[in-house]
């Protein structure tokens, strides 16, 4: 009797054993008992990652820079590659830009920004970057040029002046500044944005639909909390708030 015992409960246990190790949320049968597994894997709360206000993050505050200033048509885009320099991504910029962590103000990816005649990148008629770009992108080589990342977005305050000509102006403008715009298109004012806002440019470009003029023009969208953003405050009636 004591085997026949011992039987059905080592086939219980292996059951359990195995339903548990699983995590398996569909519910058991034994017999005519229902057991319901219980999920024993902790929950994971290191996905999100919140951005560090000292920290320059090379995908929200670096690459919007350099697509917009360096990597139209006949620059340093991957087709054209001028003197062999691409800045689209990550690998390339690391790679092909004369990052040099040792010495990071004698890197060919800052110098050029405050260089004298055909060194001077971006060359004329394109506005030179800010003194804060320049800023920026000489901390991020300081800080090792790494590829780091954050998740932080804000989708509860989504204003003209705190959120939407800040990015335009970061991410837009080196192509639709004063200085022959591309298209024609200039986005510098508040009256400018909303033209395109209100007839479906500003929208259909950046979210790359197909009857319009994909934005920015390599091939890359903005980064999807941008999209959301642009997409809040358009919804909204594009407020000059």
């Amino acid at each position: 009797m004591k085997k026949l015992f011992y039987l059905p409960m080592a086939v219980l246990g292996v059951l359990f054993f195995t339903q548990f190790m699983s995590c398996e949320r569909e519910p058991v049968y034994i017999g005519d008992l229902l057991i319901i597994p219980i999920d024993t894997m902790p929950i994971d709360t290191t996905t999100i990652h919140p951005c560090d206000p000292d920290t320059v993050y090379f995908e929200r505050d670096v690459l919007p820079i350099l697509i917009s200033n360096c990597t139209m048509s006949g620059c340093h885009d991957v087709a054209s590659h001028e003197e062999g320099v691409i800045l689209v991504d990550y690998a390339y910029t690391r790679n092909t830009g004369g990052v040099k962590l040792n010495n990071p103000s004698d890197s060919k990816l800052y110098k050029v920004l405050s260089e004298s005649g055909d060194e001077l990148m971006p060359p004329p008629p394109a506005s030179s970057l800010t003194a804060a770009q320049k800023a920026l992108i000489l901390k991020w080589i300081q800080h090792g040029a790494q590829n780091l990342s954050c998740d932080e977005c804000n989708t509860d305050n989504v204003t003209f002046a705190g959120i939407i000509g800040p990015l335009v102006q970061t991410k837009c403008a080196g192509c639709h500044g004063n200085n022959n715009p591309g298209g024609g298109v200039k986005l510098l004012s508040y009256n400018e944005i909303k033209t395109t806002a209100d007839d479906g440019r500003f929208w259909g470009s950046v979210n790359h639909q197909a009857s319009y003029q994909a934005m920015p023009p390599n091939g890359t969208k903005l980064p999807d909390c941008d999209l959301e953003q642009i997409l809040i405050w358009i919804n909204a009636g594009a407020p000059n708030n």
